[in-house]
């Protein structure tokens, strides 16, 4: 009898601990995909070389959106006047295509990589205002017909407002050639070529009082004119000492206010504390990822997808800027060779520390 019960309770364990074991491996398996299904799309920047191998299966199981991380922006797809660079920009819009994964596009308009050939005629001087605009809509024109019903939402103009000074605007060339205006033609452009696609103004630091302030009296212009812009993209280049809830949530909510949309359009954590211009390695730059990095890593993405949840319906996207810790910009950005650790799978694709705060809520 005692045998009996015994072995009775002993089978009994067995069979809760594998139940735990089970469930809690199914919570493990839990894909970003399938997590967010309720609740916005999760993206991640590519580049062609991550569409076959590990990093193509781990895009295909993690991810229902992408962007091309260079492809399409205006320097790489659009080298010189009467040229584009069609390769790598269709690699990407066929590999979503054929999965079953939407699309973003990445960038119509932006004043860096930029061809110098856009800005100058056949002698080499500047071109004219009137000239600056016709280039402009052509290649917007092109690039969007070209892809039309494929991408359903474009980051047109991007990082348009300065980080220092009064104005609104970066005294860019396009700025400089045509004035303010450019912004708005450059999203009436897009939205003749495809009325369906949603367009979004993007940037960074936009957590910053001073330009988080400028980038909505930007947009507000744009509203007031009835500009057909539909949401805000905040790029997100964060790090694990910023920004703090209270931040982020007055971004989203004074966007919001416009009655815009917010996407998370370029999201990594950096392990190191924010800078935005490039810098020498010093002697106590390590590139090792502590415990304590994991620590608050982990902590940070968690605080940031609570935020993302809580404004369900506001915020209608998040992208990740790169794939995994294997390879992402920050690893020279702003210090050369130095390595980062800002994304949610490690270096063998196995999903850190963050992930499971992500994912299970």
């Amino acid at each position: 009898m005692v045998r009996s019960s015994a072995l009775r309770f002993w089978v009994q364990c067995v069979a809760v601990s594998a139940a735990l074991f089970s469930s809690e491996n199914v919570l493990a398996q839990k894909s970003l995909k399938e997590a967010y299904k309720d609740f916005f799309p999760i993206g991640v920047a590519v580049a062609p070389r991550n569409l076959s191998g590990p990093e193509s299966d781990l895009i295909k199981k993690q991810f229902n959106s992408i962007t091309p991380e260079n492809a399409m922006k205006m320097g790489p797809i659009h080298p010189e006047q009467n040229r584009y660079n069609w390769k790598d920009a269709d690699a990407i819009v066929a590999f979503g295509q054929q999965n079953g994964i939407k699309v973003r596009g990445h960038t119509l308009c932006w004043h860096n990589q930029t061809p110098k050939w856009f800005f100058t005629d056949s002698l080499g001087k500047q071109v004219s205002r009137e000239e600056l605009l016709a280039r402009l809509k052509q290649h917007i024109t092109d690039v969007m017909t070209r892809y039309k019903g494929k991408i359903y939402a474009w980051d047109v103009v991007n990082e348009a407002v300065p980080d220092t000074s009064n104005s609104i605007y970066r005294a860019s060339k396009f700025y400089q050639i045509i004035g303010p205006d450019y912004i708005e033609k450059a999203f009436e452009y897009a939205h003749a070529v495809d009325p369906e696609a949603k367009l979004f103004y993007n940037d960074y630091n936009t957590e910053s009082v001073a330009k988080r302030e400028k980038i909505y009296q930007l947009v507000k212009k744009l509203k007031d004119k009835n500009v057909p812009i539909h949401g805000v993209g905040l790029q997100a280049h964060w790090s694990i000492y910023e920004p703090t809830q209270a931040e982020l949530e007055k971004s989203i909510t004074q966007f919001a206010s416009l009655g815009l949309a917010v996407q998370i359009t370029e999201l990594d954590v950096s392990v190191y504390p924010k800078e935005h211009e490039r810098r020498e390695k010093k002697t106590n730059d390590t590139s090792t990822f502590t415990a304590e990095m994991e620590q608050k890593q982990s902590a940070h993405y968690k605080m940031l997808f609570d935020t993302f949840r809580k404004y369900k319906g506001t915020v209608t996207g998040v992208t990740f800027w790169n794939v995994s810790d294997k390879s992402t910009w920050l690893d020279n950005f702003p210090v050369p060779n130095r390595k980062d650790y800002p994304l949610l799978f490690d270096q063998n694709y196995q999903p850190k520390k963050a992930f499971d705060g992500v994912v299970n809520f």
